[in-house]
């Protein structure tokens, strides 16, 4: 039985500890926002928060989040989440959208740890997050919107 928390809910589950967390998610609690991409951690379609650090689910055996605090797209909230979809938003960053969650994620983790990012800082925090629509220059130039949204 492995216990732990996603979005703020208490689960306890009787699975293979093996299981990759990405498919607990989606499989078993039908939370479907974390995306299959690659499932080697390449791609960053997966990433989750745990214990408030981005995480790729589909390399993550469930064993691992035993007692901890998972985050999914659909739980993520406070200042930096909204300052990031909004600006997602305002410069339509998605085209596809397949990686957009994943993208999200990595951004907000950004924006919690470094409030005025350089473009290095953003180069750095993304890198991974595969992009195959080449949204790359929205993605940096939305996290600095968000940014000084932030900076009042």
């Amino acid at each position: 039985m492995t216990s732990f928390r996603v979005n703020g809910r208490d689960h306890d589950l009787d699975i293979d500890p093996d299981t990759p967390l990405l498919w607990v998610l989606r499989d078993e609690l039908h939370l479907t926002g974390t995306k299959f991409g690659c499932g080697i951690a390449q791609c960053g379609a997966c990433t989750v928060m745990l214990d408030g650090m981005p995480r790729r689910a589909c390399v993550t055996p469930i064993s691992m989040v035993e007692g901890r605090e998972v985050t999914t797209i659909e739980g993520m909230e406070g200042p930096e989440t909204e300052a990031v979809r909004a600006a997602w938003t305002a410069i339509d960053v998605p085209q596809c959208g397949w990686c957009q969650s994943g993208q999200i994620m990595s951004a907000v983790a950004l924006l919690q740890a470094v409030s005025a990012p350089s473009d290095e800082d953003i180069d750095n925090a993304m890198a991974g997050n595969v992009c195959r629509c080449a949204t790359y220059i929205r993605i940096r130039q939305a996290i600095h919107d968000a940014a000084k949204v932030l900076e009042g």
